[in-house]
């Protein structure tokens, strides 16, 4: 089978199309490329879902925190505390748990025993508690004086919020998010581990990195090639987040504009 052919069996079957069965004998690197790559697919989808919707749900944690009312402050602080005092590996194994009691008396739960659906869950809450988080020390350090000068131009309430508060919150804590954004790709290689079963061996990069590696003895070319592939992710990434920073500090003089700088984070 050329390289080619080897694309056309095997580049989306982590989605279920092309070859069903995984090759037995006689590995190629093209096979290990491809089926590695294809198997990013799902780290894309897991960290892209999260990310989006985990957005969402930081910003109104971080407005929840700093609010005054402890009916909106203190359901905020447990749910940042819960997330982010638990280890994202301990979250998978107990969600997965909890679904898995939950869909009997309530079937409504049977799809979160999935990875596709339960593993995507966890990953939105915990990304959800660290960028809230981020989100909230940044709408801490808004500036006083930008407020102010809202309010003396007769903006209150939403609508400083939404042109003042808001986007400056944003671009305090862009930084510090990019980083989140980073390692939140990253651990979508732990859903691998966890209890959640991938539906008809659809697995993540992990899964035919592994599958490769048990098949061949050889770990030292399924794994750096699912390395290389995480790198140019994880430049992906930066790239995208400095557009968006740039966006967001279109208004600042050239010299105040903070650059994005690849600095990996070995610790979150």
């Amino acid at each position: 089978m050329s390289c080619w052919e080897t694309v056309q069996s095997y580049a989306l079957r982590s989605l279920g199309y092309g070859e069903r069965l995984l090759p037995r004998s006689d590995f190629t690197l093209c096979e290990q490329f491809v089926l590695i790559g294809s198997g990013m697919i799902w780290n894309v989808y897991f960290g892209a879902l999260a990310l989006l919707a985990g957005f969402a749900l930081a910003t109104l944690l971080a407005v929840g925190k700093a609010s005054p009312h402890p009916w909106a402050r203190k359901p905020a602080e447990w749910f940042v505390f819960l997330f982010r005092g638990s280890p994202l590996f301990i979250q998978f194994f107990f969600a997965y748990f909890a679904f898995l009691a939950l869909k009997g008396p309530l079937p409504v739960f049977t799809p979160f025993t999935s990875a596709w659906a339960g593993a995507l869950v966890v990953l939105f809450c915990n990304t959800a508690a660290y960028s809230g988080e981020i989100f909230f020390g940044a709408l801490q350090s808004v500036p006083r004086g930008d407020l102010e000068a809202a309010s003396a131009y007769g903006l209150t309430g939403w609508r400083r919020f939404r042109r003042i508060t808001w986007p400056t919150m944003l671009r305090l804590a862009w930084p510090a998010y990019t980083n989140e954004a980073i390692f939140l790709f990253h651990a979508t290689t732990l859903v691998f581990f966890t209890g959640f079963p991938a539906r008809q061996q659809r697995g993540d990069a992990l899964y035919y990195a592994s599958y490769f590696a048990d098949k061949t003895f050889n770990p030292f070319v399924p794994y750096p090639i699912l390395a290389g592939y995480f790198i140019l992710l994880t430049l992906g990434i930066i790239a995208l987040m400095g557009t968006i920073n740039r966006r967001l500090n279109r208004h600042l003089p050239a010299e105040r504009r903070a650059p994005m700088r690849l600095r990996p984070a070995f610790l979150r």
